[in-house]
């Protein structure tokens, strides 16, 4: 439990880092970076919506209706990385030892069956995360703003 817990730490302090980067590059109407600033917030609003449905399936609800890729702004961004990282934490301080292992029957956005131990689970979604920050900086930098530092290592130091 302690690699999960320190995964998650680092992903609320990445998604906080990503925020504040996508805060701070501003909206220019006479620039044409403002659809691509637009589209990078909508891949970062999928990161928030994509943690939100993952916790409802370990808590055993549903979350077919709940759309992962939403359209969406910064206001409900922070509104979403706030949330999802009180959410977790409170998850991950009731989560049992002897429980991590254990499988999570859920249907996908699809409606397709799967089961899933909450280990794979609190993985991946720590994962699909990092993947996704990793091409919001690629974007950040083809617009000319400077990506956020969201490696590990910059997280442990």
């Amino acid at each position: 439990m302690l690699t999960i817990n320190k995964l998650y730490e680092h992903l609320n302090w990445a998604n906080k880092r990503i925020l504040q980067t996508l805060e701070s590059v501003e909206h220019d109407p006479t620039q044409n970076h403002n659809q691509d600033l637009m589209k990078t917030i909508e891949l970062f609003a999928h990161i928030l919506q994509a943690e939100q449905v993952w916790l409802a399936r370990l808590q055993g609800k549903a979350s077919t209706r709940t759309r992962i890729w939403p359209e969406a702004d910064l206001a409900i961004c922070t509104k979403l990385v706030i949330e999802n990282a009180t959410k977790y934490d409170t998850y991950l301080t009731t989560l049992l030892n002897k429980d991590i292992d254990s499988l999570i029957s859920y249907t996908n956005q699809s409606g397709v069956p799967f089961e899933t131990s909450i280990r794979d689970i609190l993985t991946h979604v720590a994962l699909h995360g990092q993947y996704h920050r990793g091409q919001i900086n690629a974007k950040l930098r083809s617009i000319g703003a400077e990506p956020a530092s969201v490696d590990y290592i910059v997280f442990v130091r």
